[in-house]
């Protein structure tokens, strides 16, 4: 005599976990490739990245509804929900770190080597084209000592080298980094100063931001002050200094080959 076997029915939440999984993903990788690329502005772009994150979270809480019907009704689905769960994690991940540095770094969006003097963005007609008519707005004296305690590393670079030196330097050094240079003066004319104005963007999105670089004569050499400013957003994450880091480190070390 046969005996009728009836297997547990697939859980929905399993099934709308997966589903929902391969949509965020979908929605996120499009959303990415549209903002990299610059084929949609970036206020939308943003809303379609955000509506991916949302879909993954929804997907996330499927999978865990999914484990709770799994373990107390015996249902099956269980691989679709882990299939699900993961991701979901996967599509969370980079952003839950930029999250977690949300809370913990202070609400900037303009960093400077120099925070009672900071470098002045060119407002020339060139520089103004290349920003769209945007020059970044001036920082308060009391939201730049904010800075002090989240990046105490960021400071002027000094160099015991001409002017003219460091400015080639600098050239150099924003031509390694990938910069796009809208703008520069040689040191000199009545106050001796030099400059740099470019944009750089983004690793992941390609987002624009503006930095100007500052060249000042010394008795016993040249000082590079930097300055990097957000164009979107209220909060720079880490950006701006990291990208002052790197650019005065590379600085850094091609004055030590060239001596």
């Amino acid at each position: 005599m046969r005996r009728l076997i009836i297997e547990e029915p697939v859980s929905r939440a399993a099934v709308w976990s997966r589903q929902l999984a391969g949509f965020a993903l979908a929605v996120t990788l499009i959303a990415m490739a549209l903002l990299r690329f610059g084929s949609v502005e970036p206020a939308p772009g943003f809303a379609a990245l955000g509506a991916g994150l949302m879909l993954a979270l929804a997907a996330a809480g499927c999978a865990l509804a999914a484990f709770v019907r799994i373990w107390t009704e015996g249902r099956r689905g269980f691989g679709l929900a882990v299939k699900g769960l993961l991701l979901a994690a996967l599509i969370l991940g980079y952003p839950a770190w930029f999250a977690l540095r949300a809370l913990t770094l202070p609400a900037l969006t303009d960093i400077s080597t120099d925070i009672e003097d900071p470098p002045l963005f060119s407002r020339s007609r060139a520089a103004l084209d290349a920003r769209s008519g945007r020059v970044p707005p001036d920082v308060p004296i009391e939201e730049r000592r904010k800075q002090r305690e989240a990046y105490p590393q960021i400071a002027p670079l000094s160099l015991d080298m001409t002017p003219d030196e460091a400015y080639e330097l600098v050239r150099k050094a924003a031509a390694n980094r990938g910069w796009q240079v809208i703008e520069s003066m040689r040191p000199g004319g009545r106050v001796g100063l030099g400059r740099l104005e470019a944009i750089d963007r983004t690793f992941l999105l390609r987002i624009p931001d503006d930095v100007t670089v500052r060249i000042r004569p010394r008795a016993d050499g040249a000082r590079v002050d930097v300055r990097s400013a957000s164009r979107i957003g209220r909060h720079d994450l880490g950006q701006n200094a990291a990208r002052i880091r790197r650019f005065l480190d590379e600085v850094s070390n091609l004055a030590i080959a060239a001596k």
